[in-house]
C-alpha cells in the first residue's frame, strides 16, 4: 500500500487488473525531446481496443515514458491522476514546448549554406529540414534548394 500512495494515479487505477487475455500492443517510447502529439496519436491508435478502459489507458501510457519524462511522471502529486483525459492534459501541458511546429515550404528559403559548410553537409541539413515539412513536394524543394 505504501507504493500505491506515492503513485500519481488514484488507488482505483493502481489496483486495476488488465482484462482477461489482454495482450500488450507494441508502443514506441516517449523521450523528452520527441513530438508529443505524434506519441499520443501512436498510443491511442495502438490501444484502440481498450479505449473504454480508463485504468488500463493510464497504466499502459505510463509505461511508454522514458528517461526524464518518466522522472517527471513520479514528481506528480500522489493520487492526482484519476483519468486518462487528466493524464494526457497534464502530460500535454508539461511537454507542449516539444510539439512540432507545422512549417510551410517557404521555410526552406531560410536554409542557407554556411561559408564553412561542405556541400554534402548542407544537402543533408536541407533534407532534414525538408522532411519536417508536411506535404512538401520535390519540385518545391528543388526550387528552394537552387535558390
Amino acid at each position: 500500500m505504501t507504493n500505491i500512495s506515492k503513485s500519481p494515479f488514484t488507488n482505483e487505477i493502481e489496483q486495476a487488473e488488465p482484462p482477461c487475455k489482454f495482450s500488450m500492443p507494441h508502443f514506441t517510447f516517449f523521450k523528452w525531446d520527441e513530438d508529443l502529439k505524434r506519441h499520443l496519436k501512436h498510443y491511442r491508435n495502438a490501444i484502440i481496443l481498450y479505449r473504454s478502459n480508463n485504468d488500463l489507458m493510464c497504466k499502459i501510457f505510463a509505461t511508454t515514458l522514458q528517461g526524464k519524462v518518466q522522472d517527471w511522471f513520479y514528481t506528480l502529486l500522489p493520487q492526482s491522476i484519476w483519468s486518462f483525459d487528466k493524464f494526457s492534459l497534464v502530460f500535454t501541458k508539461e511537454h507542449s514546448s516539444y510539439c512540432s511546429i507545422k512549417k510551410k515550404f517557404y521555410h526552406l528559403f531560410n536554409v542557407k549554406k554556411d561559408p564553412n559548410e561542405s556541400l554534402p553537409d548542407y544537402v543533408k541539413r536541407f533534407k532534414v529540414k525538408k522532411e519536417k515539412i508536411v506535404g512538401c513536394n520535390d519540385s518545391i524543394a528543388k526550387a528552394t534548394f537552387q535558390k
